[in-house]
C-alpha cells in the first residue's frame, strides 16, 4: 500500500519539475565539454612540464 502512495507522490513531484529547454541543454552541454577539454589540456601540459623538469634534475 505504501508503494502506491510513494509512486503517486513521485508522479506529483515530477509534474512540478521545471525541465530545461533544448537550447539550455545544448548550452550546458557545450560548457561541460569545453571545460573538460580545457582541464584535460591544462593537466596534460602541466604533467609534461613536470616530467621535463624531473628529467633535467634527475
Amino acid at each position: 500500500m505504501h508503494l502506491f502512495r510513494f509512486i503517486k507522490s513521485v508522479n506529483h513531484e515530477m509534474k512540478l519539475v521545471v525541465w530545461p529547454t533544448a537550447r539550455e541543454n545544448r548550452r550546458d552541454t557545450t560548457i561541460v565539454i569545453s571545460l573538460t577539454l580545457f582541464f584535460v589540456l591544462f593537466f596534460a601540459l602541466f604533467d609534461w612540464l613536470i616530467q621535463l623538469l624531473m628529467k633535467l634534475f634527475v
